[in-house]
């Protein structure tokens, strides 16, 4: 288990061990470290794989991802492969006839998270394409991660369930804003630009008669304020609107 690293260079928390038992296609092997790296995963660990993890087919399927590869290990049985870990959760979208808690993958994230901030090391358990973890898996794990999908048809494929399970590990350490405007080569307007430009839109609409009704003139401004103030004008916006205000003034 490893401590990684935001581009900043400021640390997470410590990741869990992805462990995939008995996959059976390399490009699913590739794929799944692909999903793992988008999710700033790290360590991955395989039980018993059909094919050989650094064929060329793994290799391209991990779209550059492949040191995950080149560092991933490999055991015979999943007994081994979680030997030294002290918490082992088991992701199945079938009901089992075993007594052991169920965790979302939100809920599974936050409990992981918690867990190693103790110091835990834990791992989550991925079972095989066509079948999915056995219950003689299961006996390994003392929880079970099971993602609220599309009851009619909640299948998931190697990769998708990776890249799930990581996502709900890695938006708990994520700081992006839920909502930004992205404003190249500009800025936000400040107010003594904003009122230029109502200043200026109420000069010329008196110019054009706009105004027919004196009292109802300051609603129909703060109207049209609150209409501009919505749109989270930029200081381009801004100059922008004083030419269109001109120029239809012009005409």
């Amino acid at each position: 288990m490893t401590l990684n690293e935001k581009t900043d260079g400021s640390a997470l928390f410590a990741r869990p061990a992805f462990i995939l038992v008995r996959p059976q296609l390399a490009e699913n092997v590739g794929t799944a470290a692909r999903a793992m790296m988008n999710c700033a995963l790290s360590e991955m660990r395989l039980v018993d794989p059909d094919e050989d993890p650094l064929c060329s087919r793994a290799i391209a399927a991990s779209s550059g991802a492949e040191e995950i590869l080149h560092r991933a290990k490999v055991f015979k049985t999943v007994a081994e492969a979680v030997a030294d870990l002290q918490k082992v959760y088991a992701t199945t979208g079938r009901p089992r006839d075993m007594i052991k808690p169920v965790f979302t993958g939100q809920g599974m994230a936050k409990d992981i998270l918690e867990h190693e901030q103790k110091g835990t090391k834990c791992g989550v358990l991925f079972g095989p394409e066509r079948t999915g973890l056995e219950n003689d898996d299961m006996i390994y794990a003392d929880a079970i991660v099971n993602i609220p999908l599309n009851p009619e048809h909640c299948s998931l494929n190697l990769a998708q369930a990776v890249l799930l399970t990581g996502y709900e590990l890695f938006r708990l350490s994520d700081t992006t804003r839920d909502r930004v405007l992205s404003m190249p080569k500009t800025e936000p307007a400040n107010k003594q630009e904003t009122e230029h430009l109502f200043d200026h839109l109420e000069q010329e609409l008196e110019l054009a008669g706009y105004f027919k009704s004196p009292e109802k003139r300051p609603r129909m401004m703060r109207n049209l304020r609150n209409i501009f103030m919505r749109a989270e004008l930029t200081s381009q916006d801004v100059r922008t609107l004083h030419g269109v205000i001109t120029d239809l003034a012009r005409r």
